[in-house]
Order: C-alpha cells, then sequence, then structure tokens
C-alpha cells in the first residue's frame, strides 16, 4: 500500500518566480558553452524587477495592515530591492530569498504579537468593568443590610413607653443611618472615580492607535486608509470634490543612484512642502511609494488653480541627506487632477486622476527627449 503524500502549501509567486531565476542562473554557471538567453534576451531583468517591485508592494501592504510595525519591513524589503539591482548572481537570489523568508516570518510574529497586546488591553478593561460592577453590587449589598437593621430597629421604637429612651433610640437610627449612606456615597464615588479614570486612560489608548492607524509613518500625512474614508465620506454627502494624485518624477533614480536613506529624506521634505502648500481644509496623504493623494472641496476650476499654485512651491531644490553627506536635487512632479462625477465610484475617480497623472509624465518626458 502506497503512503499517503503530505499536502504541500501551495508556493506564493514570489517564491515561484525566485526559484525559477535560481535555477536559471544556476544553469547559466554550470554550462561551459556560451550563455543561453532565455526568449526575448531581456527577460531576466524584467523578471528580477518585477520581484523587485513585488517587494516594495509587500512594503508598502504590511504598512496597510498594521501601520505601527510595517515600517521597519518595507525599509528592509526596499534594500533587498536594491541589492537584487546591482547583482543578478545565484548566491544573490539565494540570500535574498532566505532574507525575505526571515523577513516575513519575524514580521508576522511582531504583528501577532502587537494585535494580542491590544486584545490584552481590551480584555483587562472589561475584567476591570466586571470588578467594579461587582465591587458596587457588594457595597450596595452590605448598605442595604445596615438599612435593615435600622429599620427594625425603628419599629421597636413603636413598642417604647418612655419618650426620653424614643428620643434616644431615634437619634442612634438616624446617626447609624446617616453613617451608612456618607459610607455608600464615599465608596460609590471612589469606585466610579477610579472607573473614570481607566476608561479616560484606555481612551487615550484608543485615541493613540487610532492616530498611529490614520498616519503614514514616515512621511506623518495622512495613510491611504484614512483618504479612503474621507473619499467615501463625500461621496456619502453628495458634496463636490476633486481628487490629485501627485508622483515624484524618476524618483526611482534617485533611490538607485543614492540609497533608500536620501530617498526617504525626499519623501520626507516634500511632504512637509506639500502640507505648507496645502490649505487647512484639503485633505493629504500618501498613496504609496512616491505618490501622494489630495482632497480638494471645491469644483474643479478652483482645484486648478490650487493645484497649479501647488506645483510652483514643491517643484524646484530640495538638499537630502547622502551617503557621502548632502546632496542636492531638482525635483520635479506630475500632477493628475479629476473632478468627481455623479455616481462615480471611488475606483473610476482614482483611475481617472492617475491616469491624467501619467498622461502629464509622459508629455514631460517627450519635452525632455
Amino acid at each position: 500500500m502506497r503512503g499517503v503524500r503530505p499536502k504541500l502549501a501551495p508556493r506564493t509567486a514570489a517564491e515561484t518566480e525566485m526559484i525559477s531565476l535560481k535555477k536559471y542562473l544556476d544553469l547559466q554557471q554550470a554550462d561551459s558553452g556560451p550563455a543561453v538567453e532565455p526568449a526575448g534576451g531581456d527577460l531576466l531583468p524584467a523578471v528580477v524587477d518585477a520581484y523587485g517591485s513585488a517587494l516594495l508592494e509587500m512594503g508598502h501592504a504590511s504598512l496597510d495592515a498594521c501601520p505601527g510595525m510595517g515600517d521597519e519591513l518595507k525599509r528592509n524589503l526596499g534594500e533587498f530591492k536594491s541589492e537584487l539591482s546591482v547583482s543578478m548572481s545565484s548566491a544573490t537570489l539565494s540570500a535574498t530569498d532566505a532574507g525575505v523568508r526571515e523577513q516575513l516570518r519575524g514580521w508576522g510574529r511582531g504583528t501577532a504579537k502587537h494585535y494580542q497586546q491590544k486584545a490584552c488591553e481590551v480584555k483587562e478593561m472589561l475584567l476591570m468593568m466586571a470588578r467594579t460592577a461587582e465591587s458596587v453590587g457588594t457595597r450596595d449589598q452590605r448598605c442595604a443590610g445596615q438599612m435593615t437593621e435600622v429599620t427594625e430597629r425603628l419599629k421597636a421604637i413603636a413598642s417604647l413607653d418612655d419618650l426620653t429612651e424614643i428620643r434616644a433610640s431615634i437619634e442612634k437610627s438616624a446617626a447609624e443611618l446617616k453613617t451608612s449612606i456618607d459610607r455608600m456615597t464615599a465608596e460609590g464615588k471612589a469606585v466610579l472615580d477610579q472607573l473614570k479614570e481607566q476608561v479616560i486612560s484606555y481612551q487615550t489608548k484608543l485615541e493613540e492607535a487610532e492616530e498611529i492607524a490614520s498616519r503614514d509613518a514616515l512621511t506623518g500625512l495622512s495613510s491611504r486608509l484614512y483618504v479612503e474614508g474621507q473619499i467615501e465620506k463625500r461621496m456619502g454627502a453628495g458634496r463636490p470634490f476633486c481628487l490629485a494624485i501627485v508622483d515624484i518624477d524618476r524618483f526611482k533614480k534617485v533611490n538607485d543612484d543614492h540609497g533608500h536613506v536620501t530617498g526617504d529624506d525626499l519623501l520626507k521634505q516634500f511632504s512637509t512642502e506639500l502640507r505648507s502648500a496645502c490649505r487647512a481644509t484639503d485633505v493629504i496623504g500618501r498613496w504609496g511609494g512616491d505618490e501622494f493623494i489630495l482632497l480638494f472641496d471645491c469644483a474643479l476650476a478652483e482645484a486648478e488653480g490650487q493645484t497649479e499654485r501647488l506645483r510652483k512651491w514643491i517643484c524646484g531644490n530640495y538638499a537630502v541627506r547622502g551617503k557621502a553627506g548632502e546632496v542636492k536635487l531638482c525635483v520635479d512632479a506630475s500632477i493628475g487632477l479629476a473632478e468627481r462625477a455623479a455616481g462615480e465610484e471611488m475606483k473610476e475617480l482614482l483611475a481617472r486622476a492617475d491616469a491624467a497623472m501619467y498622461e502629464e509624465k509622459a508629455a514631460g518626458r517627450q519635452k525632455v527627449a
């Protein structure tokens, strides 16, 4: 009887791509004759570049999944992509494969621990509220018992004949009743004050968590998820608004020539300029990589004027940190603007703005050529 083979987990597209690349390069190195080019000639560099782009997208996705834990993974995956662009040997691919697996496992464990901690905090709050309710119940039961004793004493007074004794008994019972009520009030206030402090503490933690989730970890601008929520809110209210996608031209060359630290510094400075050029009512977010998104609560004509003013402000010379000191860069950007049409879905609106941005970028490249 043949043994049953264990069912293996399906490989991801990135893993399959990596295995194919490694096999091809191993064959290249083992072949003593002339190197055999794959169909298309430039297929290997294109596939390696696609794999590197997949790594960057995984980094962006990790930020959306857990903003508090994704920044380091995104940065490390970007470094792996840079190493692949320098060397495409089998050894480099093997090292990259092992490194990516280790980074993803570490991120998975860290993210699980992060959310487990959040779950424990919520559990602690629920237990605290349950203990408080139990404490209030015990206090009320004790006070009820004391009031019952006082009531029994007052009933007994009715059978007394001596007015002096009646008066003394009433005064004693009244004093005990007042003491019991005062104690119940004080204990209730203490319990409620404690509960209020705990609720304020957890409310602060929840607000901090919401703030982290709504902010891009690198630039401090609004996150993609937050901007999508703002778009949906405007669509639901039926308010007119325009959407602009801003993309830094030739940003990949900055990373390739100067490294990701320089690229990150440029993104931070560019974000600061964006924030300075926009109005308080505008929503400014990082869409991913070197793309940013803006929401204008106005019609197209006004948004076009704001976009042109914005372009003059954000484009120009930047001084950023390089590997060997300060690097001066001349930065340009392409902007695609679209006004939301009646009944238009978010996906369609984003596609129109994105197409307008790429159209402008292509026109700029033709001018340079």
